[in-house]
This record gives C-alpha cells, sequence and structure tokens, in this order.
C-alpha cells in the first residue's frame, strides 16, 4: 500500500488486495484489519466510537451471511437503509431543505388558545 498525500491514508491496490486474498487469507485478514484501523484513528475523536459501532454491525452482518455474496447484499441493504429509511440521509436532508417534509416526531406542535378580547 502507498501513502496517499491527500490524506494520509493507505491509498488500496486492487491488484495486491485481489492477490493476497486468492494466496493468504490470513495475511488479507490482517491488512484488510490494519485498513480499517487506520480510517477509524484518522477520524476526529468524537466519531472515532460511532465508526467502531458501525463497523462492529458491518462484521455481524458478514458473520451472519452464509458466503460473500450473501455478504454483499447485507452490506447494501444496510447502506440503503441508512439512506432512505427511516431517519435516513434523505428523510434529513429533505427536513434541512423543506422543514415542512421533517418527521412527525420532530414537528413541534401545539394546542392554539383563543384569547376574548378585552371588554371596554
Amino acid at each position: 500500500m502507498r501513502e496517499n498525500q491527500a490524506n494520509e491514508l493507505p491509498e488500496m491496490d486492487f491488484e495486491q488486495w485481489s492477490e493476497l486474498a486468492k494466496n493468504d487469507m490470513e495475511a488479507f485478514e490482517k491488512m484488510r484489519l490494519a485498513a480499517i484501523e487506520s480510517v477509524i484513528q484518522s477520524a476526529p475523536p468524537h466519531q472515532q466510537r460511532r465508526l467502531r459501532g458501525l463497523q462492529w454491525q458491518i462484521d455481524q452482518e458478514r458473520r451472519r451471511a452464509s458466503n460473500p455474496l450473501a455478504a454483499s447484499i447485507r452490506l447494501s441493504n444496510m447502506m440503503w437503509e441508512a439512506l432512505v429509511g427511516p431517519g435516513g440521509l434523505l428523510e434529513s436532508l429533505r427536513g434541512v431543505v423543506e422543514p415542512e417534509m421533517k418527521p412527525a416526531k420532530e414537528r413541534c406542535s401545539a394546542a392554539v388558545l383563543p384569547f376574548n378580547r378585552p371588554t371596554e
């Protein structure tokens, strides 16, 4: 892996990774974990806990899958859910652009109280 000058993270070399996955799965897994840790460590400290939690969810989905294709489908579904599911990115963006489109739980509502006009 080469260092990418723009963000100091290792640059991925597909051929190297592919060859390693075919010939030395243990080394591939060590390299994969090191790359993930490098990305998490490069994030601001306040985001690292969330990233570790997300990586844990990804790892669990991979473990639950019966094969690599099934794992890929599970992870794709996770991403779609985060994008278009309840509380997802699309809903959040709509709430910023179109405040009336905010989810019901985020909209404020109140009873309108009638006020009597003072008598003269």
